[in-house]
């Protein structure tokens, strides 16, 4: 299930990020090692985060991702291992929360873009998905929250 979608303007958010560019089949093994890879260079580096972690795709391929797992900082991190300083851009997005577990996300983002067409508006090639949720302290999936956020073409 989906939130009524919204059109907001995002402000640049600095991230510490590992990118990827994988197979579709890979996420489940390189997620959780490419976040706890940029916890720990956070924890590491005494930067705090500023906010829940993401996945920002660069474009959707079905079969190969091109994307950053990231944290928002407030300071600049020390590029270490696959851990470098990236962000989230500025943009106007159109954006939603999904309620549920992981594996129901994917049919959330057709939801999303027919919402975006009934507007008028077109999506642009890019996306990103922000976890509010805490699976290591909410352990019933049903209750995860996953904000969606796909910018406009302007």
């Amino acid at each position: 299930m989906i939130d009524e979608p919204t059109i907001v303007k995002t402000a640049t958010r600095r991230a510490a990020i590992v990118h990827l560019t994988i197979p579709k089949a890979a996420i489940q093994k390189e997620m959780g090692p490419g976040i706890a890879e940029v916890r720990a260079a956070l924890a590491a580096q005494n930067i705090a985060a500023t906010g829940p972690w993401f996945t920002y795709h660069h474009r959707m391929d079905p079969a190969v991702w091109d994307f950053d797992i990231g944290v928002p900082i407030a300071a600049p991190v020390e590029p270490t291992g696959r851990v470098k300083n990236g962000e989230l851009p500025a943009a106007t997005v159109a954006r939603t929360v999904y309620h549920g577990g992981y594996e129901g996300v994917g049919e959330a983002w057709p939801k999303l873009d027919a919402w975006i067409a009934t507007q008028g508006r077109q999506a642009a090639a890019s996306l990103w998905e922000t976890y509010l949720t805490d699976p290591s302290t909410t352990l019933d999936p049903a209750k995860y929250e996953t904000e969606l956020s796909r910018p406009l073409a302007e």
